[in-house]
């Protein structure tokens, strides 16, 4: 089969299409024909060797397949040849044919492309599992989302807005993303290159602060993180792009009742991250196939043309989804 295959560690250019041998399902896995994945933050990591797959999972790049039911594994009763399902994988995204686990699928509802379920599983149910499983954002609180125009907090906004419509929404974002996040229906958006989004968060929520906080940037947000929290707040980090490293005020953290919460997707337990899956699908996906929301796709690439994906994802010129066409 044809794959993405890394000529060692580095920039864009040491992604190569070339041929893979097809995998076998195991038990429990399903072999997907890959008729669409997407590009992810975790990718560009991989690719430059600081962010290796769990033992035993492909080393090919792709966290989220869309396609067709190929061939199962011993024990899986809930999928049939020829179903349309799009699901998480911790590995192999990145060509014509991947394996997943039978609990990481999901159907894909009938008004939903391959391209726009392809960029579905990973953003999304980051979002869900962040925001509402573990940040237990509710009615008449205030999320704080930072990184406008990215796929995990474009896919928070509509989440947000879908579960929680009388929640209050704020949103970091670029110069240039403000107007778009805007245009997703948020009413509170920071420039945080032109305002200090700690001073913005307190005068938005008149001194309270946020309750949740869904941050990827890490170490960089640390301070500011903590004084943008409400007292019982919970922040919850998905990623490093600030750094790992920072103070923490451990005085404000007790005085405020504060939770600071690490969280990774890719590394859980299959059972658990199952679990997350059927909770998503229950509660996010009919919104979804109603087309209430749909995903952000900013552009789609072919598959050998994943170099250049990266380099717009890099480049942060995206606003969504960038989404890679594997078969047509």
């Amino acid at each position: 089969m044809k794959a993405i295959i890394l000529n060692g560690f580095g920039g864009p250019e040491v992604m190569q299409l070339g041929e893979r041998p097809l995998p076998e399902p195991g038990q429990g896995q399903v072999r997907v024909r890959v008729m669409a994945t997407s590009v992810n933050r975790a990718d560009t990591v991989q690719r430059r060797g600081l962010y290796p797959p769990p033992p035993g999972e492909s080393e090919i790049l792709g966290l989220e397949v869309a396609g067709i039911v190929d061939a199962v594994g011993d024990g899986v009763r809930q999928w049939q040849t020829g179903q349309r399902v799009m699901g998480l994988v911790a590995g192999g995204g990145y060509a014509e044919y991947a394996l997943a686990y039978a609990g990481h699928l999901m159907t894909i509802p009938e008004s939903i492309s391959f391209y726009e379920a392809a960029a579905i599983p990973e953003v999304y149910i980051t979002a869900f599992l962040n925001i509402f499983l573990i940040g237990d954002f509710r009615t008449g609180q205030t999320v704080l989302l930072h990184g406008g125009g990215g796929g995990v907090n474009t896919a928070a906004i509509q989440i947000c807005r879908a579960l929680v419509p009388e929640g209050r929404i704020i949103v970091t974002a670029s110069s240039g993303k403000v107007e778009a996040v805007r245009r997703l229906g948020v009413e509170h958006v920071i420039d945080y290159k032109q305002q200090d989004f700690a001073a913005e968060v307190k005068r938005i929520t008149q001194g309270s602060g946020a309750d949740v906080i869904l941050d990827h940037i890490g170490g960089g947000y640390l301070a500011k993180n903590q004084a943008s929290l409400a007292v019982g707040g919970r922040l919850v980090v998905i990623g490093l792009m600030g750094g790992a490293a920072a103070e923490l005020n451990l005085g404000v953290m007790l005085v405020k009742r504060q939770r600071i919460i690490g969280s990774t997707l890719r590394a859980l337990p299959v059972a658990q991250k199952a679990a997350i899956t059927a909770a998503f699908a229950a509660r996010v996906l009919p919104p979804i196939g109603r087309r209430d929301f749909v995903p952000l796709i900013h552009k789609v690439f072919a598959l050998a043309e994943a170099g250049a994906a990266h380099q717009e994802m890099e480049a942060s010129r995206h606003f969504g989804k960038i989404v890679l066409e594997v078969n047509s």
